[in-house]
């Protein structure tokens, strides 16, 4: 039994950071499908992604009638009937075709870029989350220490071996800690509204307080090589530039002649006249300067991609630099809280009466302080790497 509760213990231990992360996946994949701002959008970008492709068949065919009077009456009357089509060389109409395919994958490429924000949003509420439960976790272990203290000090002056301030300051201690109890829970709350707020109503219930173990990449331009390739952002500016360049093909072949043909009859007073007929086109001034503005368009795409590829790396840098120096923080700090737990040292030295008790509540307040300056720290980590890393949601 002794060495099927250990090998319980290592599953338990192993599984534990797994189904941490499977809850924080579950909430955000829950979000993904419930939030009506991705609804919208989703919808959005189907509408307008048909919208792409409504302008790029034939032109309607054109029916026309015409019943005509004579003057003088005696020449009797005249119809007219005519059938048309326009026709578009095939080059132009699969011009067209591409053109649409390539503003859709655009439209896709924003809606991606909306996911990723949302999802982040959503993250970084959870973490909060996450956070707020580990602090409560660990005021409730400090409000029984804080009640047993409390107590203890009660019955030490019903017995005439303790004093009143004494009594008065493990009160206070207690109070703050039961205050400070409440503003959590109350910023526990927030952070679970925000996160239902996201899931478009439907409940959230996590009790999870333990922080999911996260590996910052050693070389940050090793990282970014990668990284880029799945940021939207990137991705959305390099497809504008293909859809201009698609732009440009289509205005150059818009300079080409549209052809028509079609059946047109005349009837008069004992004639009558059928056959085909046909029509041509020559765009010479609605076409104009429509190739310089496309061209123009895709210099200002190569622009802009220049321009944010630069700005996005160097945010991502400093982003990177400050992820790394918060994950020092974080180390150091579980590093001396690993090495010099005095919680329980500080108790039996109250209780042999090696040190008075205000002694000890300002001795175990300075360590409780390094546990929450610890906790904000592996938060603050945690939330940066989130940013740093969101294009990976």
């Amino acid at each position: 039994m002794k060495y099927l509760y250990i090998i319980l213990l290592i599953t338990l231990s192993a599984i534990a950071p797994l189904s941490a992360q499977n809850s924080m996946n579950s909430v955000l994949d829950s979000i993904e499908q419930n939030n009506t701002t991705l609804k919208a959008l989703r919808e959005t970008a189907e509408a307008q992604k048909l919208e792409n492709r409504t302008d790029i068949y034939l032109s309607d065919p054109e029916i026309g009638f015409n019943y005509l009077w004579g003057n003088p009456s005696s020449v009797g009357t005249r119809q007219d009937i005519s059938i048309k089509q326009n026709f578009d060389f095939p080059t132009i109409s699969g011009l067209k075709s591409k053109v649409a395919n390539e503003q859709n994958r655009l439209i896709e490429w924003q809606y991606k870029s909306d996911r990723m924000n949302i999802l982040l949003e959503a993250k970084q509420y959870y973490l909060d989350l996450i956070y707020y439960n580990s602090l409560l976790k660990e005021l409730s272990v400090r409000k029984e220490h804080a009640e047993t203290i409390a107590i203890s000090q009660k019955e030490r002056l019903d017995r005439g071996d303790g004093n009143i301030l004494e009594l008065n300051n493990v009160q206070l201690n207690l109070s703050t800690i039961q205050g400070e109890i409440t503003r959590i829970e109350t910023e526990r709350n927030t952070a679970i509204s925000n996160l239902i707020r996201l899931n478009g109503g439907k409940e959230i219930v996590s009790t999870e307080s333990e922080f999911q173990a996260i590996e910052l990449p050693v070389n940050f331009d090793n990282w970014y090589e990668t990284a880029s390739e799945k940021n939207p952002v990137l991705a959305f500016v390099k497809q504008e530039i293909e859809v201009s360049k698609k732009q440009v093909s289509l205005s150059k072949s818009m300079g080409l002649p549209t052809f028509s043909a079609g059946y047109m009859s005349e009837n008069v007073v004992g004639q009558r006249y059928q056959g085909v007929s046909v029509g041509i086109s020559v765009p010479l001034w609605s076409n104009k300067n429509k190739v310089k503005q496309a061209k123009s368009a895709v210099r200002a795409a190569e622009s802009r991609q220049t321009d944010i590829k630069q700005q996005l790396y160097s945010q991502l840098q400093t982003l990177y630099n400050r992820t790394s120096g918060l994950k020092n923080v974080a180390d150091n700090y579980r590093a001396a809280l690993s090495s010099a737990n005095n919680s329980i040292l500080l108790k039996k030295a109250l209780d042999a009466g090696e040190i008075s008790l205000l002694d000890y509540i300002v001795e175990i307040g300075l360590y409780y302080n390094t546990i929450n300056q610890a906790l904000q720290a592996e938060l603050d980590y945690q939330k940066a790497f989130a940013e740093l890393s969101a294009a990976e949601l």
